[in-house]
């Protein structure tokens, strides 16, 4: 007998959470036609009992609806935070691209600004490689004899002197910098004419010997290229005097300089494919490939 009543206690248990759910509807209907606002006492009972056990019965339901619902939506925010994200991406590209576009605007202006005040022909030159040692300062460049690059043509950029031609391949060039050792400009300090000469040190930083005796040199000036020695153009900008020697007995002194051109990041160049007498005896056996318009011994400006 136990165990049948055992068995039977679900069935039991769920026929009359049945009953009593259609009594309570058909109490909820009488009270709907009778336009009564207030449940009679059974139903109101059954309704105080049907509540909780209804509330028990559908929660499982609610829980794996809601989170079925919750699964969902957070699949339509990660599709959309990757859609989003892709976006993101492309404008960053795109952002990048119109910044190139920008700085090689600039880079054209200030080809234009050089051509015109040294009135000679420039090549636009890639750095694609360096020197490891440093002690040798010198670049690769992807120009070479086929664009009319010759050894001893001036290297600059948009802020001054960089280097010097000194040996060409038909589609290369190797280029020295004035912070390599045996790089020597002759250069004149701007505000006083003062004459000297600058050596390169293999550091980031450049020498300029000038005599004592009556020469006007002081931290901030400017130095140039003075047009002498046959290498370089006059006005080329070469560096500021960030610290001037203390006069001795010697009659060259000493000048630290900061050099223009920040070479550090130097990316592109500008070869003036013009170069002097004295650098057109000195490279007399240099291919004669190259144009001859080139190879003008004239000066900038001249």
């Amino acid at each position: 007998m136990s165990e049948l009543l055992e068995r039977l206690r679900v069935p039991v248990l769920f026929a009359a959470l049945l009953l009593l759910s259609l009594a309570t509807m058909t109490a909820d209907r009488r009270a709907m036609r009778s336009a009564g606002r207030e449940l009679p006492t059974f139903s109101g009972a059954l309704l105080e009992v049907a509540a909780p056990v209804q509330r028990v019965v559908t929660a499982p339901v609610d829980l794996v609806r809601d989170f079925w619902r919750g699964y969902v939506a957070l699949v339509d925010v990660q599709a959309e935070n990757e859609r989003l994200r892709g976006r993101v991406a492309a404008l960053q590209e795109e952002n990048l691209q119109y910044r190139e576009a920008l700085l090689e605007s600039g880079r054209l202006r200030e080809v234009a600004a050089l051509r015109d005040e040294f009135q000679v022909d420039m090549v636009t030159a890639q750095v694609v490689g360096g020197e490891v040692s440093p002690l040798l300062r010198s670049v690769l460049l992807d120009r070479g004899r086929v664009q009319g690059l010759l050894s001893g043509m001036p290297v600059v950029t948009g802020q001054g002197l960089a280097g010097l031609v000194t040996g060409t391949a038909p589609h290369a060039a190797r280029a020295m910098l004035l912070l390599d050792r045996q790089s020597a400009v002759d250069g004149m300090i701007q505000r006083s004419r003062a004459p000297g000469i600058v050596h390169g040190q293999g550091t980031r930083e450049l020498r300029f010997e000038f005599a004592v005796r009556g020469d006007d040199v002081q931290v901030g000036d400017e130095v140039i290229t003075s047009g002498l020695g046959g290498v370089y153009p006059k006005g080329l900008r070469i560096g500021e005097v960030v610290e001037v020697s203390k006069p001795d007995a010697r009659l060259l002194q000493e000048a630290r300089v900061r050099p223009s051109v920040d070479f550090q990041r130097l990316e592109q160049v500008y070869v003036m494919r013009w170069r002097s007498p004295t650098m057109e005896l000195l490279y007399s056996d240099e291919d004669e490939s190259a144009p001859r318009a080139s190879r003008s011994g004239a000066r900038p400006g001249s």
